[in-house]
């Protein structure tokens, strides 16, 4: 057992008390026969996220022809992914378990900030989903160039707002033992577990805040797509409908993917099944999201490949050149 640094605080009747100051990350601990295959899993899984998400980050930046609207949410939503997975997988890649109580508090302020930008940015892409098929007239209109810049930057300040009122009143908190948390990383509700300061209050605060940060985007996000399904429908050809629906298929399956998963660890009641299942829901949106998300993009996206194509095709172009003026300059001497 990892020795806890605590130090003397004075409590509410006015005697002292043991502060904790250093939290253990129990992680997946009870599985210790499959530490190392859980290792080079979270290895891999970190690698390929990484990958996947820069790639896109970098062929939106580069290619004319993603410099649309829906891309650029796109290269905003691989680039929350990039800091999003490194944030999470820390702990887990350097099996270090001990953590300070300020960065465990650091850990949950950027992983809060970045869980409620993504909302917004599902929301923005969602929106403009919807008035590329059910508005077509009016998209470029209204998508243009300062209201989506308007738009991601409102994500991001957004998610900035919500994560530090949040992260204000976790510092409030007393931590007097016991300082193991039941988790991979520092989240909301096993930091309230373990704290011997009354939560009751912190916990109302919260849910207001979850309802008027997150609802908003989350009603955003399935109107436009209840729009997009009614309209979709409407459009007399098999080809047509088929064709719209491609559109938006791919960020509907993440939208499904971020909520579904969100809804079962914050939302549904804790029995016991749940409880014990929480971390591996946990992983599905921490985890799985970002890997998935540079894959059903690219994969379901022919502007993408298009892209990817290009740039390889141009690299290859010109490791042929140089190679053929290197042939011919040997050839000369």
């Amino acid at each position: 057992m990892t020795n806890t640094e605590t130090k003397p605080v004075a409590d509410a009747e006015g005697g002292n008390q043991m502060s904790v100051t250093e939290f253990i990350l129990l992680g997946f601990s009870n599985t210790l026969e499959l530490q190392t295959l859980l290792f080079l899993l979270f290895l891999v899984i970190y690698i390929m996220t990484m990958a996947g998400n820069i790639l896109i980050l970098v062929l939106v930046v580069v290619d004319q022809h993603l410099h649309t609207p829906m891309y650029l949410f796109l290269g905003n939503l691989s680039c929350l992914e990039t800091c999003y997975t490194s944030t999470i997988l820390a702990s887990l890649l350097t099996g270090d378990r001990t953590i300070s109580f300020y960065a465990c508090v650091i850990q949950y302020n950027i992983f809060g900030f970045l869980a409620a930008t993504e909302c917004y940015l599902l929301a923005a892409m969602s929106y403009d989903r919807y008035l590329a098929i059910c508005k077509p007239l009016h998209y470029t209109i209204i998508m243009h160039g300062r209201f989506c810049l308007q738009l991601a930057a409102g994500s991001w300040v957004s998610g900035l707002l919500a994560s530090y009122i949040v992260t204000g009143m976790i510092l409030q908190l007393t931590f007097c033992g016991p300082n193991e948390i039941d988790h991979f990383f520092c989240d909301f509700n096993p930091l309230l577990n373990i704290s011997c300061s009354d939560t009751h209050l912190l916990q109302l605060l919260a849910s207001i805040l979850s309802f008027i940060f997150t609802l908003p985007p989350f009603l955003l996000t399935v109107t436009s797509y209840v729009c997009i399904i009614v309209a979709i429908l409407q459009i007399p050809s098999t080809t047509g409908r088929q064709k719209a629906f491609s559109t938006c298929s791919s960020h509907l399956i993440v939208v499904t993917i971020f909520y579904w998963t969100i809804t079962i660890v914050y939302v549904l009641p804790k029995n016991d099944t749940l409880r014990d299942l929480n971390k591996v829901f946990s992983l599905l949106y921490t985890v799985l999201t970002p890997l998935v998300n540079p894959l059903i993009y690219s994969l379901r996206n022919k502007e993408v490949k298009e892209a990817l194509r290009k740039a390889l095709g141009e690299k290859g172009f010109e490791r042929e050149y140089t190679t053929s003026q290197v042939s011919a300059g040997t050839t000369g001497l």
